[in-house]
């Protein structure tokens, strides 16, 4: 298939016509760029309704659909917000010291080839193009993590995936499938930064202040860009009576981005050559907890 084949199969996948995402300095796309810059800005999320067609939310859909048997469901138990390990060096009260429940799974990048709508969406220089805008961020690179770097979030009824922060900056997700009741997005923009994990602001959330919790009304076929490195953010608990599945494309600043061993094995339960290699020498874009 040439470029332009390739090109035009993508340009279905999406609502082109209401957001133009292939076509620079169309009116649409710039507004869609400067809507997400200001939301990014005040929100730490934007948000883009109907972003996936109906052709487009069909195939991903069902792509993922087919996937579920291969979804891996960790036999951790429970987590802390960071996936480290617990340090009894700390009061018990601290945040590190935290561990919840966690009952969601991934579809692994792994499961999916090449030839797939998702692996081809993904992949298409025009998205990534499209999201370096809305990020203000260029060069944008994709992720280089062969186990993580685009997978599915099934929460099935009765799973819930806890607080936690994201090991990128931003990651970029579109609603396949929602929960019939419950399976509710959650985050506290900017809780923490760069600079400082603000242990206190994280604790008061862990033990239930909301006062800066905002929900979600995600839809399906919705495109959300997300500063989930920043941001605590959770899915409350499925309470439907079928999977809700969440197609996740992460991006990064930086060439040779990848997870760590300890993250990958917890969330995903594999690890490849590329961490072992990587190990603790991989590419950071900050010094903050995974």
């Amino acid at each position: 298939m040439t470029a332009a084949e390739e090109s035009a199969f993508c340009r279905r996948l999406v609502d082109a016509g209401r957001y133009a995402i292939d076509a620079p300095g169309h009116p649409a796309r710039q507004e869609a760029v400067r809507r997400c810059r200001r939301d990014l800005e005040d929100l730490g999320c934007a948000v883009l309704p109907g972003f996936l067609s109906r052709f487009g939310l069909d195939l991903l859909r069902e792509e993922a659909l087919a996937r579920r048997p291969c979804a891996y469901y960790s036999s951790a138990g429970k987590t802390n917000v960071y996936f480290s390990d617990d340090d009894p060096s700390l009061s018990p009260d601290h945040p590190r010291r935290m561990f919840t429940e966690r009952t969601n799974a991934f579809i692994t990048s792994d499961h999916y080839g090449d030839e797939t709508s998702s692996r081809r969406l993904y992949r298409w220089p025009a998205l990534t193009r499209f999201i370096a805008d809305c990020l203000d961020k260029d060069p944008l690179y994709i992720y280089d993590d062969p186990i993580s770097n685009m997978i599915v979030n099934v929460c099935r009824p009765g799973a819930s995936f806890n607080w936690h922060f994201d090991t990128n900056e931003f990651t970029i997700t579109m609603l396949l499938k929602p929960a019939s009741a419950g399976g509710q997005f959650e985050y506290v923009p900017n809780l923490r930064t760069a600079e400082d994990e603000r242990y206190e602001e994280v604790k008061r959330v862990l033990e239930g202040d909301r006062r800066r919790v905002v929900r979600l009304d995600l839809r399906p076929g919705d495109l959300q860009i997300f500063l989930g490195r920043f941001s605590l953010h959770r899915v409350t608990e499925n309470t439907g009576v079928d999977d809700r599945l969440l197609l996740i494309m992460s991006y990064a600043e930086k060439p040779g981005m990848i997870g760590s061993l300890h993250r990958t094995r917890e969330l995903y339960g594999k690890i490849t050559a590329a961490h072992m290699q990587a190990g603790q020498n991989r590419v950071r874009s900050d010094a903050l907890l995974d």
